[in-house]
């Protein structure tokens, strides 16, 4: 937990730097775990625009870089406090608070059920999820109304120095891994898993502390640079199939929010949702081109050993937590219920589709 006292400092910094805000009856800072240049911080500036668009300039939205008022891994508590009115992160970084964060900000292995990104949308707004996403900021303690934003998904499986040709040949590697659920089921089929951020993924790379890495897709990876060291890519993961960015809000400032305005951030955040995925489809498809016909990756497929061994490590990791906190079990389990009429539906609709794409993608090699 944060110490409130240590954050004297920061409060008084965020004070001036109110002052600094554009003129409005409200502003809502909001600081972001990462720098001003990501892509994430682009569409929630888009999503900003539509904010004070839709209340006619009464709500107006900052954006606050990382570390501007506390660390990265504080904002949750940050904004629970009051200290600085919005956060924008990954909500399975508050997994150690409560467990079922990490359903709603990157279900492993697709919640073990086949959810993709879309699909994990659909539970999210017509199956019950978004009820229960209301309920996890009550369940984890906080003061705190959350927006889900940006749908990220699927990562990248990622980067390596040479082919694997199976889960031995990956085995033998130490391998840049997320935190929590999912880097967990990397160690449990015997991948050597280290969690760092971002920006210390190439220094590593380039002492030789990691040999492979992931870290999300195409372009943050290009941004990031590890096309320079490592140049064998692999699309097909199943770690972070779904992963979501999400604005929180102090629960107290937004109950200072006109109705008006807090519809226009339901309807901002929905609005951001579709934008986010079209954004970064085009972006994603734009860098990985680039770094195949200049940079020298080389794309190749994803051994069949990795889907099994870490699917089975996945479900391996729900069961337990779904046997160890109840809310956890309800969310899965409905989740689940959801997949069982879905999946069977959009996975047999996407395959022709897939197939298709692969054969065109195939015919640019």
């Amino acid at each position: 937990m944060i110490k409130l006292k240590s954050l004297a400092a920061s409060a008084a910094a965020l004070a001036l730097m109110a002052s600094s805000a554009i003129a409005a009856d409200k502003v809502l800072r909001i600081q972001s775990v990462l720098a001003t240049s990501a892509d994430e911080v682009v569409m929630l500036r888009e999503f900003g625009k539509d904010v004070a668009a839709l209340t006619g300039g009464s709500l107006t939205v900052e954006v606050l870089p990382a570390g501007a008022v506390v660390g990265p891994r504080d904002i949750i508590d940050a904004v629970d406090a009051g200290l600085v009115e919005g956060g924008f992160a990954w909500t399975h970084y508050w997994g150690g608070k409560h467990v079922a964060a990490n359903l709603f900000g990157a279900p492993v292995a697709g919640a073990g059920v086949g959810l993709d990104n879309i699909a994990f949308l659909s539970w999210f707004q017509f199956g019950g999820g978004k009820e229960l996403y209301d309920r996890l900021w009550d369940e984890m303690g906080v003061n705190v109304k959350g927006f889900m934003l940006q749908p990220v998904g699927p990562e990248a499986l990622g980067w390596f120095p040479e082919p694997i040709k199976s889960m031995d040949d990956f085995r033998k590697l130490r391998f840049r891994a997320p935190p929590g659920m999912v880097g967990a089921a990397y160690a449990e089929i015997g991948v050597p898993a280290v969690a760092m951020g971002g920006g210390d993924i190439l220094p590593a790379l380039e002492k030789g502390t990691i040999d492979a890495a992931e870290w999300c897709c195409p372009k943050p990876d290009s941004v990031f640079g590890f096309q320079k060291v490592l140049k064998h890519y692999y699309l097909q993961g199943l770690h972070q199939v779904v992963v979501n960015a999400d604005m929180y809000v102090n629960g107290d400032f937004y109950a200072s929010l006109t109705p008006l305005e807090q519809k226009a951030l339901e309807v901002a955040a929905n609005a951001s949702l579709s934008k986010s995925l079209s954004y970064r489809i085009y972006e994603n498809g734009k860098a990985l081109k680039d770094l195949t016909d200049n940079h020298g990756v080389i794309l190749e497929d994803t051994p069949a050993d990795y889907f099994t061994e870490y699917m089975a490590a996945a479900r391996k990791s729900l069961e337990a937590a779904a046997a160890e906190n109840a809310f956890f079990a309800e969310v899965w389990q409905s989740q689940k219920d959801f997949a069982d009429t879905v999946v069977p539906f959009w996975s047999g609709a996407q395959a022709s589709n897939a197939s298709l794409g692969r054969a065109h993608a195939d015919t640019l090699k």
